[in-house]
């Protein structure tokens, strides 16, 4: 499911009042991050996850690779914080459609 500019800012938001709820630790991303991203995906349909790293290049690779292993949308990257956006099995979000 690709996401059209109106959905996104739909779902941009949606996110701007939200926290982050997933925050990479001094561990990076592993199997168990990747694994509480998806649940909280599940969960929240929307969700803000905080990548601390300094170098720009690593960051962008350590977000892509989260998009890449939960199949999620990504709606926005501001700085390090990342919004991703996956519908659910029973969707809480309605999202207009075009």
């Amino acid at each position: 499911m690709s996401l059209t500019n109106k959905q996104k800012q739909f779902l941009k938001g949606l996110a701007h009042p939200l926290k982050p709820v997933v925050l990479l630790g001094a561990n990076g991303l592993t199997e168990g991050v990747i694994a509480e991203i998806e649940q909280a995906l599940e969960h929240h349909e929307l969700i803000k996850v905080k990548v601390p790293e300094e170098d720009k290049e690593l960051r962008q690779q350590i977000m892509a690779t989260i998009v890449q292993h939960t199949d999620a949308e990504q709606v926005q990257i501001i700085g390090k914080t990342q919004i991703l956006y996956k519908q659910a099995e029973e969707p809480q979000i309605k999202i207009p459609r075009r």
